[in-house]
């Protein structure tokens, strides 16, 4: 969303047209977004303070696809979470407990409540037999002051200190787009990703054999599809050049 829809706290240009052009042509659509920090409804408020107005229908976040995998894999299952409100409500609604003795997982969201107590904490519970899941796979995120540490830059000292690896549910993993598809009743072949990286939005659509749309408004400039060895199959300046 941050890159396609609005940047910090200011909508993009043309993304109030583009959101009202999917709702007059009956458009099925969700905002897709690796961010595990903020529940469904919370991200609803946030556009609705920049005059962007959707129910909290259309918003599926990594941390309701790790909360609906953990699920299927361990009903009832325990966690040691480190990460925000949004993830932890998100394996709350799935009938997890929050767990730091013995948990079944642990699990690693974006939080800028991260600390050396929590790394240690983690370290020792995934040595002793807890698995290791990250909510999505990015090591940076924007901000409006330039680029901040995400999931994977959080996550690499466990994973090196304890010689695990994490299983990470966010895009490009095709898990995520495959529960975003059935939520939406969508068929492959009726199916586009819009998104500004190539790393995960572009590459998720690729791997899911689904239509890709790189903006330009976020992360990407014109160079930088050139720097992969795949491509979009459309490139636009924004949104607002879609309508």
């Amino acid at each position: 969303m941050d890159g396609v829809i609005y940047h910090g706290n200011r909508l993009l240009d043309g993304a109030k047209e583009f959101v009202e052009w999917l709702h007059n042509n009956d458009k099925r659509f969700l905002f897709l977004t690796n961010s595990s920090e903020r529940s469904p409804r919370e991200l609803q408020e946030k556009l609705a303070r920049m005059g962007l107005f959707v129910t909290e229908d259309h918003f599926y976040t990594s941390a309701l696809a790790t909360a609906s995998f953990l699920a299927s894999q361990k009903p009832s299952g325990s966690a040691y979470v480190i990460g925000e409100a949004g993830l932890v409500k998100a394996l709350y609604d799935v009938g997890f407990s929050m767990n730091d003795v013995n948990p079944d997982y642990v699990v690693v969201g974006e939080t800028r409540n991260y600390n050396y107590n929590h790394m240690e904490k983690a370290v020792h519970l995934v040595s002793k037999g807890a698995k290791l899941i990250g909510t999505n796979p990015d090591l940076t995120g924007p901000t409006e002051s330039g680029i901040a540490p995400a999931c994977r830059a959080l996550i690499a000292p466990i994973e090196l200190a304890t010689f695990r690896e994490a299983y990470f549910v966010g895009k490009p993993n095709p898990l995520m787009m495959r529960q975003a598809q059935k939520r939406l009743g969508c068929a492959t072949s009726e199916t586009v990703i819009i998104g500004d990286r190539m790393d995960t939005d572009i590459i998720a659509g690729i791997e899911s054999e689904i239509e890709t749309v790189l903006v330009l408004s976020g992360v990407s400039n014109e160079k930088t599809p050139s720097l992969f060895p795949y491509r979009p199959d459309h490139i636009l300046t924004g949104v607002g050049a879609i309508p």
